[in-house]
């Protein structure tokens, strides 16, 4: 098993990497394919700013973040951006302890939790940098 990951260690992050972003890239594209939905969703949480500019604000943050991700360009800045997004979004969208219905306070648990932990990857990815194989390694180089 050490071999196998050692022979595979530089790969290791990038996967990492595109498994980390992959949720941000779909539900980005989603919100841009169910604006409508996406809009009321955002507005029922009753915020003080439009929803529509915030939505904006998410859709962007979602598909530009993970693509840098993915990319590992920027990586310890979009990676601290999209651990803030993730706490964000957890507080405002799943705040589980003010769902009165069993069922959807569990089910917000659930996606409140995945937040924190998502954003708990991010953190790590921030603190040691994207890996071996990365755009921000290509450009270091060039520098």
């Amino acid at each position: 098993m050490n071999t196998l990951i050692a022979n595979n260690a530089k790969y290791l992050p990038v996967a990492g990497r595109v498994l980390l972003a992959a949720i941000f890239i779909s539900s980005g594209l989603s919100k841009v394919t169910g604006w409508e939905g996406s809009l009321a969703y955002v507005g029922s949480a009753g915020l003080p700013l439009p929803s529509a500019l915030l939505l904006v604000a998410a859709i962007v943050t979602e598909l530009v973040g993970g693509a840098f991700i993915i990319a590992g360009f920027q990586t310890r800045a979009a990676a601290l951006v999209l651990a803030g997004f993730s706490i964000l979004s957890a507080i405002l969208f799943h705040n589980y302890w003010a769902v009165t219905d069993a069922q959807m306070a569990y089910f917000q648990s659930i996606m409140f939790w995945k937040n924190v932990s998502m954003a708990g990857g991010f953190l790590i990815l921030a603190g040691h940098g994207a890996g071996a194989v990365a755009v921000d390694n290509l450009l270091a180089k060039k520098v």
